[in-house]
């Protein structure tokens, strides 16, 4: 991977923003086009919210971790690359919240009760999203893109602890508060494994990829040839109609034909644009996605049988789940709703949480890392809000003269998964390709035969 310091301004055919999961997909897909194509990245690394570090004695998954074969595009990948998967233990014990107290007994039990009510609330999700890669498809779902997950599960279920769990549930799912949470997403997500609500838990947290997510970033940023600049952090694009202009905060400058955005949409408001972002676009960025949480990893004294635990929704953290074992100790891996809420750098305050619900364990040392205030993320994996989907989605995706957004905030299909990512930085790449070859764009252009339209590999 190369690094581009000079601040003289170069042309490419492509600069891609952001090289995570969407923009290394995309720099592929476009240097297999033969278009010249730089990445500008404001981190140290590739990966983007996805991030294999060294903590705790192992490498472990700081960001997003979990792969499943409902999930087309990065399974495609895996096999492309020829990266297998690693499942996570199967769970032996449970622990959970109900009764004013907390109860433990066997993982079928607390699955049972996850689908006391589970089964009814996303019973809809094919009616809404017949076609789940297409969720604009139809206008059905706009009948109930203003309900919040929380109304709906209070308004469709008594009180009691099957209410309190199916709460907790979603919860996890968003990595953050109900409130605000769109009751779309929730279904959308469903819809995505057939309606089959345990299928969509399974893709959640079940399969990991083979060597990390580390693994396939790198493959495709290899496959690509594309050289990558770090510590370039955007601060401004410029499109003039005939060239777009990328400005770093530091002066450094690139030009090309067309530019793609992967950047989570909370940080699209750090970015000076001209002609500035329609309103639409600046209000769905604006508003930002409701994953506001927190993952924390957790290594216990000695080891102990696989566990998941559930929580109330409201704790700070609310799900505990076993991954590995590591010199006599246990590795777990924790989440909560609010960031603010917990220091999931502080041990003891971890181990207030994890003691709610699992006696006998020692939490020995942590490791985490706060997406939401990191200015380069500002959220978790991205679980969109009431009135996202019908005000603001398309208009987020579409083109911006000859600035186009991809990542996995805008994934037709899986959003808030590389899945998602993978996807939308394909299709990122089939349009800005079709810019880029455009003749008379620039003199270059101007001189050079068009380009075949790409196919989706």
């Amino acid at each position: 991977m190369e690094q581009e310091n000079s601040a003289a301004e170069q042309d490419v055919d492509v600069v891609v923003i952001g090289a995570g999961f969407a923009g290394l997909t995309a720099a592929r897909e476009l240097t297999r086009q033969g278009l010249t194509v730089r990445i500008v990245e404001a981190r140290d690394r590739i990966g983007g919210r996805t991030w294999l570090d060294h903590r705790l004695g192992r490498d472990l998954e700081i960001g997003g971790t979990w792969v499943h074969w409902t999930q087309p595009y990065v399974w495609a990948e895996l096999k492309r690359y020829g990266i297998g998967t690693v499942p996570s233990p199967e769970p032996q014990r449970a622990f959970w919240w109900a009764d004013g107290g907390p109860q433990h007994g066997s993982p079928d039990a607390l699955l049972e009760l996850i689908g006391h009510h589970n089964g009814e609330f996303t019973k809809e999700s094919r009616t809404y999203f017949p076609e789940p890669f297409r969720p604009l498809a139809t206008d059905a779902f706009k009948g109930i893109d203003h309900i919040s997950v929380q109304d709906r599960i209070r308004e469709q279920f008594p009180a009691g602890d099957a209410r309190d769990i199916l709460e907790s549930f979603w919860t996890l799912n968003f990595n953050g508060p109900l409130q605000d949470a769109a009751l779309t997403q929730a279904l959308r997500w469903v819809a995505l494994t057939n309606g089959d609500w345990a299928v969509n838990f399974e893709a959640c947290a079940t399969y990991k990829i083979q060597g990390g997510t580390a693994a396939l970033a790198g493959a495709i940023l290899k496959d690509s040839g594309a050289a990558v600049d770090f510590g370039f952090t955007v601060g401004s694009i410029t499109d003039d109609g005939g060239a777009v202009t990328v400005r770093s905060t530091t002066g450094r400058t690139f030009r090309a034909k067309t530019a793609i955005i992967t950047v989570p949409i909370h940080v699209l408001e750090k970015i000076a644009f001209e002609p500035p972002l329609p309103p639409a676009k600046a209000e769905g960025a604006r508003g930002g996605q409701v994953s506001k949480g927190v993952k924390v990893w957790i290594r216990l004294r000695g080891e102990h049988p696989p566990f998941v635990a559930l929580g109330l929704a409201d704790w700070p953290l609310n799900f505990f789940q076993a991954e590995y074992t590591l010199d006599g100790d246990t590795i777990v891996v924790g989440f909560g709703p609010d960031a603010t809420r917990i220091n999931a750098s502080d041990a003891a305050a971890v181990q207030d949480q994890l003691a709610r619900l699992v006696p006998g364990m020692e939490v020995l040392d942590v490791a985490t890392h706060d997406w939401v205030a990191d200015p380069l993320a500002g959220e978790t994996w991205p679980m969109h809000r009431t009135g996202f989907l019908a005000n603001h989605l398309a208009a987020m995706r579409a083109r911006h003269g000859n600035v186009l957004f991809a990542g996995s905030d805008l994934a037709n299909g899986w959003g808030g998964f590389i899945d998602g990512a993978i996807e939308s930085g394909m299709e990122a790449a089939l349009e800005a390709a079709s810019l880029a070859s455009r003749p008379g764009r620039q003199e270059r252009a101007a001189q050079e035969p068009a380009l075949p339209e790409p196919a989706l590999r």
